[in-house]
């Protein structure tokens, strides 16, 4: 191996020096990428909202609920990519690593073609089930169809980030979405605002950014030197690799697509509710969606950090990651839980200029205030987990969350409080709470099976 692959191999371990610095330099491109990626959908219902009128937003906040199940898909199972991928970063096995990102190359391709087939072809019986108002119906179905037809540009661009994230290289990402976020508010301003497409407008954009984002990002790859070798013939279903990457991903691909099917479930009830509260329930979740982000940066950033620790056998360094990342989460996350306790109304504006919408969406934010504190340690848990390789774990606790908890909370709320998105949103955090006393339970019970196992072995 010649000397300048080497220094390109070191600047990707996480497996050596501190760790606050890399886990921060490594979280921070994470975390701009995410701001872009909700930004990127927050446009569409921002758009929307100030130059049509509130069915449409209705539809496109229903129908991106459908998009982000199947997007949820994708991400929980590449998630099996990126902590295979760095266990082998870690163990110094450049040609597995090769193995694994060819694999999840025909993986995904195959996946992102079967989801395009189920959301064109049901797009209607999906809008029956989540209850769209009538009004919205219409423009739902081909927000949904518009969106299903280009679902391989966002199989494509969730697989790169995996990768990338599994060899500790944040920017990539960054830099995709980036690229789609800017064309996809010029398309968002040029159809919806010029030319009043509404829904089918904002589908129209997402796609056609997403398209131009990932051919743009694979011309950046085709420059970039990786920390393995991907040849043409590793290109291929590989079935033990791939038997590997489907055992790491699918109880977190479940897990989230679950959990999702949960939030269709409470959109469902909201849409019962008519256009006013589907429309302020929309837009407080895309709201929401940003105050999340950094423990969701964090929790990305400690799976591919702990992945590699975990192949380099350094159990004690990601546990010391995990730690100092929630101290930094708590940190910000109380800031942000005073924002959106407070300024709930104000922040609503920006989305629609209804009052009837922005009273009900303000109502929705100040129930989710408390999410922001549950968030920056059951995050940090779960990114912990998942780099351990401990997924079947972390989509049990997600179901319990939203099966046990949000689910039965909402239908509560809603017998005891009819059309109170206040009580409504105290679902989520609810369901936080749960989650966050199961995984502080399963980490004192890893600790303690590790300790026995030590000591076990020392005798």
């Amino acid at each position: 191996m010649d000397a300048t692959i080497k220094k390109k191999e070191n600047s990707f371990s996480f497996t050596e020096g501190g760790i606050v610095g890399p886990l921060i330099r490594f979280a921070l491109p994470l975390l701009a990428a995410q701001i872009l990626q909700t930004a990127y959908g927050a446009v569409d219902l921002m758009v929307v909202g100030h130059f049509a009128s509130s069915d449409q937003v209705s539809a496109v906040s229903s129908g991106t609920w459908v998009t982000q199940l199947f997007t949820v898909f994708i991400l929980g199972l590449s998630m099996g990519t990126t902590v295979l991928l760095g266990n082998h970063i870690g163990a110094k096995e450049p040609e597995e690593a090769g193995k694994t990102t060819g694999a999840s190359l025909v993986l995904f391709g195959l996946i992102g073609l079967i989801v395009t087939l189920l959301m064109t072809t049901l797009a209607g019986p999906i809008t029956g089930l989540l209850k769209v108002p009538a009004a919205s119906l219409s423009a739902c179905k081909s927000y949904i169809r518009i969106c299903g037809a280009g679902f391989l540009c966002i199989a494509a661009y969730n697989l790169l980030g995996a990768i990338f994230r599994g060899i500790g290289d944040s920017k990539i990402p960054f830099i995709s979405v980036a690229v789609s976020c800017l064309l996809n508010i010029g398309g968002d301003l040029f159809l919806v605002a010029v030319l009043h497409m509404g829904a089918v407008g904002a589908a129209i954009a997402t796609v056609l950014s997403q398209l131009v984002s990932v051919f743009i990002s694979l011309i950046i790859i085709r420059r970039r030197r990786l920390p393995f070798r991907l040849s043409p013939s590793m290109i291929r279903w590989d079935r033990q690799t791939i038997r590997q990457i489907l055992r790491l991903g699918i109880p977190l691909a479940a897990s989230d697509t679950l959990v999702n099917v949960s939030f269709l479930i409470i959109t469902a009830i909201v849409n019962r509710l008519g256009v006013t509260a589907s429309a302020a329930a929309g837009v407080a979740q895309r709201l929401t969606g940003f105050f999340m982000l950094m423990p969701s940066a964090f929790s990305q950033a400690l799976a591919a950090f702990c992945a590699q620790n975990i192949g380099a056998r350094k159990p004690d360094r990601a546990r010391r990651a995990m730690a100092d990342a929630m101290i930094l989460c708590f940190l910000i996350e109380l800031v942000m839980f005073f924002i959106v306790l407070t300024q709930g109304r104000a922040l609503s504006r920006l989305f629609t200029s209804d009052p009837q919408v922005i009273s009900a969406s303000a109502d929705y934010i100040r129930a989710y205030s408390l999410d922001c504190l549950l968030t920056s340690f059951m995050m940090c848990l779960i990114g912990y987990y998942n780099g351990l390789g401990k997924t079947t774990f972390v989509m049990l606790q997600g179901l319990a969350g939203a099966f046990l908890g949000r689910i039965p909370f909402a239908l509560i709320m809603n017998h005891f409080f009819p059309g109170n998105l206040f009580y409504l949103g105290l679902s989520t955090p609810f369901s936080s709470l749960i989650q966050l006393i199961l995984c502080l339970i399963y980490y004192l019970y890893l600790r303690k099976k590790e300790k026995k196992d030590t000591a076990a072995s020392s005798r």
